[in-house]
């Protein structure tokens, strides 16, 4: 049972409240980097809920607290925790999570989320589902996860399975971290507005839609560096393997495609081999609501991986940074072992959506 300071601080993790016709979330956890727990996910989802029914909420506004963020993604020290013991609380997690996920999307009004600073994992749920999404020049977008043995989700493989070309599977293997101009290239963000901005632009959405106060404050960012890249990501990314890729950037003889391929060979070989493999076949399933269910078949085989433990351990635990992955190669993983994170959970676990 928890004690009243820790029922408090749950309390205090996301704060709401309105501002003229303006709903505001603030993910109140700085120094986590406002890292999602599965009660912050519950409340969002109640409050949009309600927000949604509400004629005197015209729009939502999502924002993090503190100077460093967003949102860095779930509690994954909890994730690890709960792996060693069974898994029952992650799979509940993100069961509610994806479900959040999928509001954001479809959610009736529009749903400005300010990207600023790290955005990443659980971050990216909660912000690039919206309907207008903001970056600046602090902004760090990314789906890290197969530094974890962990495989893109909240709906991650659904947005790069979208990204033009390469893009997104490069993003999805290396967990490259971009910047406000590469967001926009890739989709997962509609506008740029320089950080100091932010106070006037947010004061002015309490008396003024979105569409309208925008133009006001956004701006052009500085350039980014994929787009000058495509030629070699593209080709490279098209290959049919993790390994053809591999093998692809190597022979590039660009030093930032030989730095891609050492970032992505540091991964988890069983990470890599289903991540590319539920980004391709995302992009074919078509809607949000299926990749997610998707990726839920996809993070609850997880679980059962000694990837994900040895990963979180290597990173969040002990800091070692030196995980050991099993298999350790590429060669080592079969199509086999790819299929077993895709197989069906059982009727009653499937992750069903509206």
């Amino acid at each position: 049972m928890k004690t009243e300071e820790a029922k408090a601080e749950d309390a205090d993790a996301v704060l709401f409240h309105t501002d003229g016709r303006t709903g505001v979330v603030t993910l109140n956890r700085p120094r986590a980097i406002n890292a999602l727990t599965h009660p912050i996910v519950l409340r969002i989802d109640e409050t949009l809920a309600a927000w949604a029914e509400d004629p005197a909420v015209h729009q939502v506004l999502i924002r993090g607290a503190g100077e460093r963020g967003l949102c860095a993604g779930g509690d994954i020290r909890a994730i690890h925790d709960d792996a060693k013991s069974g898994g029952r609380a992650s799979v509940d997690f993100w069961r509610d999570e994806y479900r959040l996920n999928a509001r954001i999307a479809r959610y009736p009004k529009p749903y400005v989320a300010l990207m600023d600073g790290i955005t990443m994992g659980g971050g990216v749920g909660v912000s690039a589902h919206g309907s207008v999404r903001i970056v600046t020049e602090r902004s760090r977008v990314a789906m890290p996860e197969t530094g974890i043995g962990f495989v893109p989700d909240v709906g991650g493989t659904h947005l790069l399975g979208r990204v033009p070309g390469g893009l997104g599977t490069h993003l999805a293997l290396t967990g490259t971290a971009v910047g406000a101009a590469d967001a926009l290239l890739c989709g997962l963000a509609d506008h740029f507005v320089p950080a100091d901005r932010l106070p006037e632009l947010t004061a002015a959405l309490a008396g003024a839609p979105a569409h309208e106060v925008l133009p006001r404050h956004a701006a052009v960012p500085a350039p980014g560096e994929l787009a000058d890249r495509r030629d070699w990501i593209d080709h490279c990314y098209a290959a049919d393997t993790v390994e053809e890729i591999v093998e692809r950037l190597l022979g590039q003889g660009e030093p930032a495609a030989k730095e891609a391929a050492e970032v992505i060979l540091a991964k988890s070989p069983t990470a890599l081999k289903v991540t590319l493999a539920a980004v391709r076949r995302a992009a074919a399933l078509g809607t949000l609501e299926q990749v997610l269910a998707q990726e839920f078949r996809v993070s609850c085989n997880a679980l059962a991986s000694p990837d994900l433990v040895e990963g979180i351990r290597a990173q969040v635990v002990d800091k070692d940074r030196t995980p050991r992955w099993s298999p350790p190669t590429l060669a080592g993983v079969s199509g086999a072992d790819v299929e077993r994170f895709f197989a069906p959970l059982g009727e009653d676990r499937e992750l069903r959506l509206p």
